[in-house]
């Protein structure tokens, strides 16, 4: 079973890292480009799931948290 942290980043992207499998909607496999992955969050990307960095070309913002999630630490 594939393990995975996925981390979001202020003002940017998920960090997604460690053992993990991505597929598209039809369950194809995605390959990723590095063990580390950064998936778009902004909408913006044209390399989508990808990040591209067009969240910091065009100021895109959000915070780190999750509305509804509760701190499991």
């Amino acid at each position: 079973m594939p393990t995975a942290r996925l981390k979001l980043l202020r003002d940017g992207p998920y960090e997604l890292n460690g053992d993990m499998e991505l597929v598209d909607e039809h369950g194809r496999a995605l390959a990723a480009p590095d063990p580390t992955v950064y998936l778009c969050r902004c909408g913006l990307s044209a390399r989508k799931p990808f990040c591209d960095g067009s969240h910091a070309r065009t100021g895109w913002s959000a915070d780190t948290s999750v509305p509804g999630l509760r701190d499991c630490a």
